[in-house]
């Protein structure tokens, strides 16, 4: 039997690798030549976060700034999600083979490790190990964590939490207090370098949970509240001594930023989302999903009307037993209300009804995330609420049990995850990729792609710099930073507006060639000397490629030379400013 235990405990463990694998399958085709489908954004901006965690550690470079990207400001790098706990690690890999494969291999460890996490502590929490593997498979492959997938690592990576969790569990037990707070201490200075959004609903989640249980349970609660008191306080100054320096970074260094460039009502969740299926779900429908959800990313709750049942089944029988079971569905509930925000959503309409989350939308923090992701919340306890109901669950008898075995197939198999879509990314031209380049970029030069890269433009020049390893410096980016400071410290996602930018972008946008006035030659002779601009190229296959070309000419007075597969405009004569 001990035997047995043991074969079945490697097969869960397997499992979770193997599932995840199946997730990313067609990204692990080809890492470095397809990009994902539904975010491509993204994909581009974290290929870049590999990159940047490469010249970390193989350059000596700064890991809280950097000055590859959006030249001559740079990125604090500690303000956007830089990943440098996992980018660090993995930049081996993006160093030898690229940024594309630490990419698709962290994506693939997050989800996996994810579940791994959960299930080791889910094994201490309920005896069943099918309950405890359900519930972990639940937590690391649910469809909240499999949109995210879709590009965003520091989501899909929270094999941390589950362990913050279990130490804060562990601060009630005697002589634990220095010991475990220095544990909790350190594991959450791990976190806030893998994701401080997932850390803050962590630790509000927390909050709500130790409430409701100390409401609840009050005379035990009483007897061990000086321990975990004492145990949080140790973790607090352990983990601020360690933090304070990234931290003075994030919030006071160049290129901070203050709030986001969106409303907190902007994201939130729909009502009716919490009954359908997401577009990677083995029953999921792209259009429901799509009217049903802020975006294929953000697919935070979509549990499926079955599995809503079944969850009230358990919660149920386990309301009068458990009062931890209570809690968790309490804290649950509650993150779920927050994440509908000011005023009730439902089948894509926001509705008059008002909800709690508009009495403290604009606290500080709170008014950092997007509102829908406190359903993340939601998903994870649902797999911890999956885990009790099951370790019931299977402890009934005949009927009851054949009812809740039918029950569980039939919550499940539909929320059961797909391969998530790829599309192939356009070849690095060989000027990039035989790194031609160079010649151009000395003495501090900038290579300036065209169209720049923003937000939602200009992202395969963003690819370019990133699979070189950030070899190159380049202009502008997808980034967060300030929208123009020091005036207006605002959030943004893109860098403050340039003459030449705003051109560019139009011409890219509508395809016509505007009549070149000499004001505008002059600043792009500017804007390029603001740059440091050693060589302009010409992105191959870009929208209205023909116009950009026609501009530029203009622009600067010049035509184009052809060299490995691009047009490119030498402006070495351009003089380079000193830096600031």
């Amino acid at each position: 039997m001990q035997a047995e235990g043991k074969f079945r405990e490697w097969w869960a463990w397997l499992s979770f690798p193997v599932l995840a694998v199946l997730v990313m399958i067609r990204l692990w085709a080809d890492p470095a030549g397809r990009v994902l489908s539904h975010n491509d954004d993204d994909h581009g901006f974290f290929l870049f976060v590999m990159a940047h965690g490469e010249r970390v550690l193989f350059h000596g470079e700064n890991p809280f700034f950097t000055d590859r990207l959006n030249v001559p400001d740079g990125v604090n790098m500690m303000a956007n999600t830089s990943i440098l706990a996992l980018s660090v690690p993995v930049a081996p890999v993006t160093h030898f083979l690229g940024a594309g494969v630490s990419l698709v291999l962290l994506l693939t460890l997050g989800l996996a490790g994810t579940a791994a996490a959960w299930y080791w502590v889910l094994r201490r929490l309920v005896t069943s190990p099918v309950a405890a593997w359900l519930g972990a498979l639940w937590c690391g492959f649910c469809p909240a964590m499999v949109s995210h997938a879709n590009g965003h690592i520091n989501f899909v990576s929270q094999f941390v939490v589950p362990f913050i969790v279990w130490q804060v569990l562990r601060l009630r037990e005697p002589g634990r207090v220095v010991r475990g707070g220095v544990l909790l201490g350190l594991l959450i200075v791990l976190q806030v370098f893998v994701n401080e959004e997932v850390l803050l609903f962590t630790a509000l989640t927390l909050g709500v949970f130790v409430i409701a249980y100390a409401l609840m349970a009050w005379p035990e609660a009483r007897e061990v509240a000086g321990r975990v008191a004492a145990g949080i306080g140790v973790a607090a100054v352990t983990a601020g001594v360690l933090l304070i320096y990234p931290l003075w970074w994030q919030f006071s260094g160049p290129g901070h930023y203050e709030g986001q460039p969106f409303t907190p009502d902007e994201y939130v969740t729909d009502l009716l989302s919490l009954g359908a299926y997401a577009r990677q779900s083995l029953a999921g429908n792209s259009y429901i999903a799509g009217v049903l959800s802020v975006s294929e990313t953000e697919e935070n709750t979509f549990f499926g009307l079955p599995l809503l049942v079944l969850l009230v089944i358990g919660v149920r029988m386990a309301w009068r037993r458990s009062v931890a079971a209570r809690s968790v569905a309490i804290a649950a509930l509650l993150m779920l209300l927050v994440s509908m925000g000011p005023h009730l959503r439902a089948s894509g309409i926001t509705t008059t009804v008002p909800l709690p989350f508009g009495l403290f939308s604009h606290l500080p923090v709170i008014n950092l995330v997007s509102v829908t992701r406190f359903a993340m919340v939601t998903a994870t306890l649902v797999g911890v609420l999956l885990a009790l109901t099951v370790d019931r669950g299977v402890r009934l008898t005949g009927r009851a049990r054949l009812w809740f075995l039918a029950g569980l197939v039939v919550a499940l198999v539909p929320v059961l995850p797909k391969p998530l879509p790829t599309i192939p990314a356009t070849p690095l031209p060989r000027f990039i990729a035989a790194e031609m380049w160079r010649p151009y970029v000395t003495g501090d030069r900038t290579v300036v792609p065209v169209p720049l890269p923003e937000v939602t433009t200009g992202r395969e020049a963003m690819r370019w710099a990133a699979l070189s390893n950030l070899e190159f410096r380049v202009p502008r980016g997808y980034f967060m930073g300030p929208r123009n400071a020091p005036s207006d410290l605002t959030g943004s996602w893109n860098a403050p507006h340039r003459p030449t930018s705003v051109l560019l972008w139009k011409v890219r946008e509508y395809g016509q060639i505007p009549s070149v006035t000499p004001r505008e030659r002059a600043d792009a002779v500017a804007d390029l000397t603001f740059w440091r601009a050693g060589v302009v190229v010409l992105v191959p296959g870009s929208r209205n490629v023909d116009a950009l070309g026609v501009t530029l000419t203009q622009l600067l007075g010049r035509g184009p030379q052809q060299a490995g597969g691009v047009l490119l405009w030498d402006v070495r004569d351009l003089p380079v400013p000193p830096r600031g």
